[in-house]
Parts: structure tokens; sequence; C-alpha cells
């Protein structure tokens, strides 16, 4: 029997068959999109649980001040930390919320460490640290030298001279000798040696001025700039805590009679150049303005930094009737309240151990 297929019939089963193919391929289409979803989230959590490729210990990225998210990924990038596609980044930061939160700065790299924790510490601004320390005794020149090799420090002050210094310091005509607080200074990536030595400079302007309102009225000190100056001389007298307001109360009873300080830190300095690690007769008669075995009173300015010690030993010195001291040997000194009495303890420390 032959049957008739009408064209109403066969459009029908065309419809049909065409229906079985698009749902065929709907249901392929899912399951490509479900596999691409899945493979993209597999990818992303191995992507931030995954550890950055750091070489070790001490490494560190530094981004530059102005830098957008797709500037700093690209770093990242180039410097070999990360081979993943910029598109996880942007994902990982957008879930964390940091893409237009990453600070400028020098950031530590650890082993271990995860794209999660360095975008966080972008965000956080947790920039690496570095630290200068200023020695109590120091001269300027001393300071010049350690800001000059201080690691990520900005080095505008190897330019300037002293007097330029002080003047970008806003403290222009002033000599830079003891105007720094000795400390350790904290500093990070984009700072300068100008920065640090503000600072050190206001430190020490506040410290003086809060300690000279507090001061022993009886002090022969007319001004916050005498105690500094008078303080470097206690400074390089003596490294023993306990002897600097011994030691302020001798220079302050001279001061007081008229009676020259005889200090020969204050003579090395004024040597400059001159002094080769040893002072002789000649150098203590030779004039400066620093040389106070020629010279009565102050020296004109300090001529090294003053701790905090021995600012507080110069403004509450010592009591007492000593105008003498001589070095013992052993980082201490006699003190000597008449000349008789001096002249037996350098005969005792001094001339006795040079001839035995």
């Amino acid at each position: 029997m032959t049957r008739i297929v009408t064209p109403r019939l066969a459009s029908a089963r065309n419809r049909c068959a065409g229906n079985v193919v698009l749902r065929v391929l709907l249901v392929l289409l899912a399951l490509l999109a479900i596999t691409a979803v899945t493979w993209a989230g597999v990818a992303y959590l191995h992507f931030t649980r995954a550890p950055l490729n750091v070489r070790g210990a001490g490494q560190t990225i530094e981004i530059a001040r102005g830098e957008g998210f797709t500037g700093i990924i690209r770093q990242v990038r180039g410097e070999k930390l990360s081979e993943a596609s910029p598109l996880l980044w942007r994902a990982l930061a957008l879930r964390l919320g940091v893409a237009d939160k990453l600070h400028a700065g020098e950031y530590a790299l650890a082993p271990g460490m995860t794209p999660t924790v360095l975008l966080e510490n972008m965000a956080a601004g947790r920039v690496l640290h570095h630290r200068v320390t200023l020695v109590d005794g120091w001269t300027f020149a001393q300071v010049r030298e350690a800001l000059a090799k201080a690691p990520k420090l900005k080095h505008a002050l190897g330019a300037l001279s002293d007097a330029d210094a002080m003047a970008k310091l806003g403290d222009a005509g002033q000599s830079p000798e003891g105007e720094f607080m000795p400390d350790t200074y904290d500093y990070v990536l984009g700072m300068s040696d100008l920065d640090i030595l503000a600072r050190a400079h206001k430190t020490m302007q506040e410290y003086l001025a809060k300690e000279w309102a507090g001061r022993d009225p009886s002090i022969p000190l007319q001004t916050p700039y005498q105690a500094l100056i008078l303080a470097s001389l206690v400074e390089k007298e003596t490294a023993v805590p306990a002897e600097r307001p011994e030691i302020a109360g001798v220079f302050e009873r001279r001061l007081k009679i008229g009676m020259k300080l005889d200090t020969d830190p204050s003579v090395i300095f004024g040597m400059g150049p001159a002094y080769a690690g040893k002072i002789h007769k000649v150098d203590l008669e030779t004039d400066t303005p620093y040389n106070t075995y020629t010279r009565a009173g102050l020296p004109p300015t300090p001529i090294a930094l003053p701790g905090r010690a021995a600012i507080d030993a110069v403004l509450h010195p010592a009591p007492g009737d000593a105008l003498y001291f001589v070095a013992k040997g052993d980082g201490t000194h006699q003190f000597s309240a008449t000349l008789a009495e001096h002249n037996a303890a350098v005969k005792k420390y001094i001339l006795g151990k040079k001839n035995p």
C-alpha cells in the first residue's frame, strides 16, 4: 500500500527534527558553559591560593606613585611574580573591593605569599619601613655620611651645602651642628634625607624648648641655644651617664666665675681636618673660635649632636664645688675643687701612666 505524504505532514516532521537538534545544541552549549564556568572557578581558586614566585627572603616590589591597577599588575607579571591572567587579578581585586585602593610604595615579598595577601597589603598601605640612626655625639658631617648610605632614601642633601640644607629646613643662617636630635628614624620609599633632617630638627627644637622652660633658674645660660652648645661639650666629654650632670656642673661654675672651659673636644672640632687623632700642646695654644683654652665663654656653635641626657644635665647640673676633672683611663673622671687637687690627679692618672 502506498503512503501518500502531504506537504503539511512533511513540514511537521521537519520541525520536529529541528527541535530535537536545537535541544541537543542547547544542551551541549549548556554543558560547555557549565564546564567553562567550572574551569574558570577552579582556575580562580587555584590562582588565589597559589603562592607568588618569590625567590627568597628580602625580595620587594616597588610601586611608583600614580600607578594604576593595570600598571601594577603589568609590573607584577613583568617581574615574574605571577603568570596569571590580568582578568584573574582584576576578579580578585573586585572581590576584595581594592581595585581602586592600591597604594604606591615598597612592599615586602615573603615566600608563600599569595596574590590575596599582596593585594590586601597594597590596599592597606603596609609599605616596608627602613631605619636610620643619628648617633649622640656625631658631627653634621657624620650625619650627612649616614644619610648618604641609607638605602631606599632619596638623596637630595648631596648637592647642597650645609648653609643651603639649613635654608631648605627653614632655618637659614643657622649652623647645622647640634641642631638634630640623635635618635632612630623610620622612613619609607619616596622619602628624602631632607625629610629625616626636618623631623630630627623639629624634635630637637621641641625638646629643647620644653626642657628649657623647666630649667634650674640658677644656671648661667641665657638662651636655649647656649644650652645646646654646652650640652654638646658635655656629650663629647663623657659617655658615662652618671657623670654628665657633674661635668655640666663644672662647666657652669667656670662660666659663672669667668674661668675658661679648657675642653679638648671643642679644640679638636676647631682644628677640623688638621686633627689626626692626637691633640698637642701647640694645638691648645693655637687660637680658633672653638679653642676654649684661648677664649673664655662658650664656643660659637655646638660641636656635635647632644642627646637628651646631655641636655637634661646642662639644664639641671649636679651641685658641688668641683672646677676640674681629668680622665682616669677607664672612661670615668676624677673631679677636683682646687688646682692642687687637680694637678695631683693629673700626675696620678696621666703623667703616672706615661712614666711608670
